[in-house]
């Protein structure tokens, strides 16, 4: 198991180990996610938005009007 001491200004040094398995190098973000039972996750919050692109399929073709007409009907509600 490995550890790590939080300093006087609450930062923490990830061990070498653990940055190794979450993939992350300087400059990447960490996200500590609540689970049950008062523990955290650490997850590493390393992808772009551009990873993201071609994870929902659709066959619909809309114009940009109607995407127009959309926003103007959610403004006024």
């Amino acid at each position: 198991m490995a550890t790590a001491t939080i300093t006087s200004k609450g930062q923490i040094t990830i061990p070498s180990a653990i940055r190794s398995d979450l993939h992350v190098v300087p400059g990447d973000r960490i996200e500590f996610v609540k689970v049950p039972e008062g523990r955290y996750e650490v997850v590493a919050a390393t992808n772009d938005i551009t990873s993201l692109k071609g994870l929902v399929r659709s066959n619909k073709v809309v114009s940009v009007e109607d995407m127009n007409n959309a926003i103007k009907a959610k403004a006024g509600s």
